[in-house]
């Protein structure tokens, strides 16, 4: 089975739609998604997610299922230097680089500042909800592996968020989300491609094929969105910081 997670075009977070570049992005993939033979697809409740995929649901005559736990992950932590609350995928690289727990599959949601804004439960509702996805199309999770009840190469399409993305991939892959959230970078309408490998009989296992694929929009003549980055180099103020 093939499993693309799609993130939505670039976001006008304002009216939680697309930009005209996003709108312009999502026209892009629909061509690119069009031409596949996909089994289903399933979308964030979210606009912009909503918006991207129907580019290509429109184009297709196809519907999405929408699941409430693909939307953007927005499980939130309080941050003292800051008085306030925050997501807690969007931290200080001088700040969760120190914390060893951040670094452990199994402990990372166990550093104080996660505990305490009881993180682990809202990731596991996107843990099962993939699960329930992966069973519902023949693969059942067994520890770490899943069981191909019925393996098939079907493809299916998730358009959703940049961190829920990550802990999705984390949880097929055993990585530990922070390293994703802070090391990886998925761009606007971006591909992320994992496949099953079943070297054995009835043992299936995920590996990703493509991180952030974004050669459809390097086709069309389309710069990438730098909404997924922050600045490269710190004198430059016309890229973000924070």
């Amino acid at each position: 089975m093939r499993l693309l997670i799609i993130r939505h075009g670039d976001p006008d977070y304002e009216k939680d739609s697309l930009t005209d570049k996003g709108w312009k992005e999502a026209e892009i993939l629909s061509n690119r998604i069009a031409a596949m033979d996909i089994k289903e697809f399933y979308v964030s409740p979210l606009g912009r997610a909503r918006d991207t995929a129907n580019v290509t649901l429109n184009k297709m005559k196809r519907t999405a299922e929408v699941l409430p736990w693909l939307r953007e992950f927005d499980a939130l932590i309080y941050d003292e230097s800051l008085g306030r609350e925050r997501i807690c995928w969007d931290l200080l690289p001088q700040d969760w680089t120190v914390v060893n727990e951040y670094y452990d599959k199994d402990r990372w949601y166990t550093a104080p500042i996660m505990k305490k804004g009881n993180v682990i439960a809202e990731a596991n509702k996107v843990f099962e909800g993939i699960d329930k996805i992966l069973d519902k199309h023949g693969y059942v999770r067994e520890g770490n592996l899943y069981r191909a009840i019925n393996p098939n190469r079907d493809t299916i399409v998730l358009f959703c968020h940049f961190g829920v993305e990550c802990l999705i991939l984390s949880h097929l892959l055993g990585i530990s989300p922070v390293v994703l959230w802070h090391g990886f970078c998925a761009a606007p309408t971006s591909v992320t491609t994992l496949i099953t490998e079943e070297r054995r009989k009835g043992i299936a296992y995920f590996r990703m094929s493509a991180f952030g694929d974004v050669s459809h929009l390097y086709k069309a003549g389309e710069e990438p969105s730098f909404a997924a980055r922050f600045c490269e180099n710190y004198d430059n103020f016309e890229e973000r910081h924070d």
